[in-house]
């Protein structure tokens, strides 16, 4: 796992090396490609695109990304903890990994292992093809977002330990997997990728 803290304050040869990366699953150095082990992930941070420093990711990379997730600031009681916690970073020595590499990889092809009926694949098409009809929108999703949206969706009933995915699966990771793919063409238009998957959830009917 490669964690890119504050991605957005790297320079843009900096990301395109990260590119290289997250697509190819492999880095190049001097002229010889080093092929990256399996598996391999990138989970990465980044800070308000307003502040100053900061560089925008292209469109190209985000699209790379299966997820945006959007933490906010800590709850009272989170907060309080963390403030007499004391220096955090000391507790990373302590921490025992949850799963082996191995262990990860079968997850994976469990996955992959669930089925996506026909019905489903028509309603994430459809969903699709609604956000490149959106003239409001800057661009639609992209192929690889879709491949994102029903890996996301298998991955979401697998946890449920039901061996095929549903409607439901996709409504329930779609503001995750689109959010940061999605813009609107003006942004006094309201509203974020979040809303605009919801908006798009809203108007696309759910397959009987």
């Amino acid at each position: 796992m490669l964690l890119a803290d504050e991605v957005n304050r790297a320079s843009p040869r900096t990301q395109s090396a990260l590119l290289e990366a997250m697509e190819e699953r492999q880095v190049s150095a001097d002229g010889t490609t080093y092929p990256l082990p399996e598996p391999f992930f990138v989970v990465a941070t980044q800070n308000p695109h307003e502040q100053l420093g900061t560089f925008a990711l292209p469109e190209s990379q985000l699209d790379r990304f299966l997820m945006r997730v959007t933490l906010g600031y800590p709850d009272s009681a989170h907060e309080r903890e963390l403030l007499r916690g004391g220096e955090r970073r000391e507790l990373l020595s302590h921490v025992a990994p949850a799963l082996s590499a191995a262990a990860v990889l079968r997850v994976q092809r469990a996955v992959r292992g669930v089925h996506v009926a026909e019905a489903l694949l028509d309603y994430a098409q459809a969903l699709i093809a609604r956000t490149r009809e959106r003239s409001d929108l800057k661009l639609g999703l992209s192929p690889r977002a879709g491949q994102g949206l029903l890996r996301a969706a298998q991955a979401w009933a697998y946890l449920a330990a039901r061996p095929a995915a549903l409607p439901e699966d996709l409504q329930a990771v779609l503001p995750a997997v689109v959010a940061h793919r999605l813009e609107r063409r003006d942004p006094a238009g309201g509203g974020d990728g979040d809303e605009v998957a919801r908006e798009v959830i809203r108007a696309v009917p759910v397959p009987t």
